[in-house]
């Protein structure tokens, strides 16, 4: 069982970063309760709109993992950063897109 655990540093919330297509922006920060731990995920949206291939956008979900230490320390940059141990299996990824995608169908998940 691999149970590595990685700094994650939180990023600005409502901030658009721009990106050689479009943008993104992240507009929440989630810490839900799965499997016996805190799990911490953000949502967003993000818009095709400066692509040769067309337009276009969708919402977003990015699942960093399980809270193992919560904003124990601060990055050079002022951001909190938080120790988690990433989401490896995938009937536990399956899992959680389909608990995100109940709020929203649409939505695409991707994990640290």
């Amino acid at each position: 069982m691999d149970d590595s655990v990685v700094d994650f540093r939180h990023p600005v919330l409502n901030e658009a970063i721009s990106a050689i297509g479009g943008e993104y922006v992240l507009n929440n920060e989630r810490r839900v309760a799965d499997a016996g731990a805190d799990l911490l995920y953000y949502t967003g949206y993000f818009m095709i709109d400066r692509s040769c291939c067309g337009v276009g956008g969708s919402s977003y979900a990015m699942v960093p993992g399980y809270v193992v230490d919560w904003q124990y320390k601060t990055a050079e940059d002022g951001h909190p950063v938080s120790r988690v141990r990433p989401v490896k299996k995938q009937r536990d990824r399956t899992r959680i897109e389909a608990m995100i995608r109940q709020g929203d169908p649409m939505c695409r998940v991707t994990f640290l």
